[in-house]
């Protein structure tokens, strides 16, 4: 049930025209100071993970490993992405809460 409210809020923030998605849009973001919270599928290759890890780190934005990335791509509306930046505040710190409380099944 947690995972359908974070891709729903990923999919309003969609609508709203507050996501980046796909590895350029996100990076473009990023090194912009516009994304908020970047989340990169947990099935994103090991190189894409650690660049992305790498870059986040550098420009202070929360980073999020969440969901495949057939996941990502269908709640925004798009064929599979490996990872989305969310732009507006407001829809990342819901989205981060959302991620923060979900149970651990590991």
């Amino acid at each position: 049930m947690q995972n359908n409210r974070i891709l729903s809020s990923l999919g309003l923030a969609q609508k709203a025209g507050c996501i980046a998605s796909g590895e350029y849009a996100v990076e473009k973001a990023v090194k912009g100071g516009l994304a908020s919270l970047v989340i990169v599928a947990e099935d994103a290759s090991d190189n894409t993970k650690k660049k992305m890890k790498n870059m986040t780190a550098f420009y202070e934005t929360p980073l999020y490993v969440y969901g495949s990335k057939d996941d990502l791509g269908h709640c925004i509306g798009k064929e599979y992405r490996s990872m989305v930046a969310v732009l507006q505040p407001g829809f990342a710190k819901s989205v981060m809460k959302q991620l923060d409380n979900r149970p651990t099944t590991e």
